[in-house]
């Protein structure tokens, strides 16, 4: 089967250039610069006059909350709400019940995987206090990394003892991916906070609770960590301008940070209007915060976009800092929200693809994804600008059925993806009967 995707602009490191894309048996065969046309025959031909032609994203932090917890979401319905934002490969988060915690629990979500997503996956291999002799029977070829949560933000994976830390960041041959917030300081301004405001604050104290100083702190700890074993290290989800002091240094290659969508694009003020919707862990901060990690990712302090993609039902938002729960839903609208950034100057095009194809691509190891190059796995985004449509809850297909970007208008629109080679998602339809791949990872370990 060859496709021909004509007459689009391409975006792929560092340039823009019109081009044709030749796709054969699922693989990008050939680039042809400007008005070229393939020598040989194509059995179909898909125009993309008018579009910017991407790489597919690669959302290195979602959590699709298969097993368990599939009242809010669930692989299937999640996948399909990646396909329709231009994201082709994800990483699932370990924090499902049963948590990714042995080698049985990963292999499971492996199957359910195979049977149930309409793009390309794999999944985070949880640690805990006392389960890093389980790291040297990890297959690398299959998983990212290794997910550490240094302060917990659901469920009881909390890895707490110094002892511990140094085991998992002396061993891990895999990038370490941590969720830094110290849980007694969160502890200690929460039972604070209920002193002065009572047993459930307001949402707006949210960043006051899980405050820059606890971010900071484990942040600190981690990058320290990192150094002295020579880890390789990805900090998840910055949300402070004093955290990124800590990034862009001499060993920038060996300690990387993550920006989520959230972050880079709510702050403190939004508290005032979205409420729980924008609740999450760790808090979107003040607006000089939003301001330095947008900043951020031009010079190189921030290496990834992600999502922390993390649906609850609306019921669950219900309540204040103490009884809402944290997360939003965001995979289906990453990429248009951050063009819209792109629009507003925050950074270029060619850097969104960076943040978001590349660089995951590159700090991951990822197998023939994540760049537009003949021999690599045909996922691509066909976005068009100057699009105006706003979001309606029909449009909404995380199975939580709801998004803070509900009633909000874009200027930019997802044409269509096709992962490996494949048109999973088009004109608002996604293809619920075509299955993505398993990611293949090359380590170098």
């Amino acid at each position: 089967m060859r496709t021909l995707i004509e007459g689009g602009t391409l975006v792929n490191e560092q340039r823009t250039f019109d081009a044709s894309i030749v796709i054969e048996n699922g693989d990008i065969a050939e680039i042809l610069p400007g008005k070229q046309h393939p020598d040989a025959q194509v059995d179909e031909t898909i125009s993309a006059s008018g579009c910017f032609v991407l790489p597919g994203i690669i959302d290195d932090h979602v959590h699709f909350r298969e097993p368990g917890l599939t009242d809010k979401a669930d692989i299937d319905t999640e996948s399909q709400a990646a396909a329709a934002g231009g994201v082709t490969s994800f990483f699932d988060m370990p924090n499902t019940v049963p948590q990714t915690t042995t080698l049985e629990a990963l292999g499971e979500k492996f199957r359910l995987a195979a049977r149930k997503s309409h793009v390309n996956y794999s999944f985070f291999f949880g640690a805990t206090n006392d389960n890093a002799d389980l790291f040297g029977s990890l297959d690398t070829h299959r998983i990212p990394g290794i997910k550490l949560f240094m302060g917990s933000s659901t469920g009881n994976m909390l890895v707490d003892r110094r002892e511990a830390l140094e085991r998992i960041f002396s061993s891990a041959r895999l990038p370490i991916m941590a969720h830094c917030e110290d849980t007694d300081i969160i502890n200690r301004n929460m039972a604070q906070a209920k002193l002065r405001y009572g047993e459930d604050p307001k949402v707006a104290h949210h960043p006051e609770i899980r405050s820059e100083e606890a971010c900071y702190e484990s942040t600190r700890m981690a990058v320290e960590l990192a150094r002295r074993h020579h880890a390789r290290l990805h900090v998840a989800h910055l949300t402070t301008a004093r955290e990124l002091e800590l990034f862009g240094g001499a060993d920038s290659q060996l300690i990387t940070a993550e920006a989520t969508v959230s972050h880079l694009y709510f702050c403190n003020r939004d508290y005032n209007t979205l409420g729980t919707r924008i609740k999450c862990n760790p808090a979107i901060k003040t607006e000089r915060d939003r301001d330095a990690l947008q900043q951020a990712l031009s010079d190189g302090r921030i290496a990834v976009v992600g999502t922390d993609h993390a649906p609850h039902l609306l019921s669950q938002k219900e309540g204040g800092c103490a009884k809402a729960a944290s997360g939003m839903p965001m995979v289906q609208f990453s990429l248009v929200t951050m063009l819209e950034l792109v629009d507003k100057g925050v950074l270029t095009l060619e850097r969104l693809v960076e943040l978001m194809c590349h660089n995951p691509a590159r700090l991951f190891g990822v197998r023939r994804r994540g760049f537009l190059r003949p021999g690599y796995r045909a996922d691509l985004v066909l976005v068009r600008p100057n699009k105006a449509w706003t979001v309606t809850r029909g449009d909404i297909l995380s199975k939580c059925g709801w998004s803070p970007m509900e009633g909000h208008t874009f200027l930019w629109q997802v044409q269509r993806t096709l992962c490996n080679g494949h048109t999973v998602y088009c004109n608002g339809q996604v293809d619920t009967g075509y299955i993505g791949e398993e990611i293949g990872f090359d380590h170098g370990v």
